[in-house]
């Protein structure tokens, strides 16, 4: 099953929050992502922006423009002496995807898929918490898999990566979501999604319950505005 572009678009369009305190740029691109970067250069032909330690190479000709951010005000000290409330499960998955540009429900879904939501799920595989991170994952994204805020973020990082990958593919979603679950070697290597039984019934679940998750938000009535 593959999600058709319709269902796809918002996925598109990556609008990625700035961490508070930090300053940079936005960066729109002509396939419609908006991504943040803390700086660019420009060597011939290619931009490299600059993320979190990391780079990011991309043809010049993709770049539409470049918008300066400003930074955030720090919180007053009495705000950051304050104890934070406790959220759920489902509005950690939504903060995140908010934060790295994604659907929430998108997100939502693959959390659902892959540990239904349980911060203290282990695979037998060893992959951890409720995005199901491998240590080596973890790792690189700099994140403790068994605190669930840094594995919800560390995995939505990597999701959104993983779609950042395959941007320019006709099948960006099912890609991603099959490099999430066996690996982006396995995906470049058959030039799509691999031929494993489990990836393949993980890429249609994904997909539907994101399908179900869409249906179910844009039947919600509209709040009328105020006068």
């Amino acid at each position: 099953m593959i999600l058709n572009l319709n269902m796809a678009k918002p996925l598109l369009t990556l609008v990625l929050l700035t961490a508070p305190c930090f300053a940079g740029e936005i960066v729109e691109l002509s396939t419609g992502f908006r991504i943040h970067a803390e700086r660019h250069e420009i060597e011939g032909s290619v931009v490299r922006f600059y993320e979190n330690g990391g780079v990011t190479e991309v043809p010049a000709s993709r770049v539409v423009h470049f918008e300066a951010e400003e930074a955030q005000p720090k919180p007053l000290a009495a705000e950051t002496s304050m104890k934070l409330p406790e959220i759920t499960a489902q509005e950690l998955v939504a903060a995140a995807a908010k934060r790295n540009g994604l659907p929430p429900e998108f997100v939502a879904s693959v959390v659902s898929a892959e540990s239904d939501f349980q911060p203290g799920a282990v695979s037998p595989k060893g992959a951890i918490g409720l995005m199901q991170l491998m240590p080596a994952t973890a790792r690189e994204y700099g994140a403790d898999p068994r605190d669930p805020r840094q594995n919800v973020e560390a995995g939505t990082q990597y999701l959104r990566d993983l779609l950042f990958k395959y941007q320019n593919d006709d099948h960006q979603v099912s890609r991603a979501l099959a490099a999430y679950n066996a690996g982006p070697g396995a995906v470049d290597r058959y030039r799509g999604v691999p031929p494993y039984r489990e990836t393949r019934a993980y890429v249609a679940r994904v997909l539907r319950k994101y399908e179900k998750k869409q249906a179910k938000a844009a039947s919600k009535p509209t709040q009328p505005s105020g006068d």
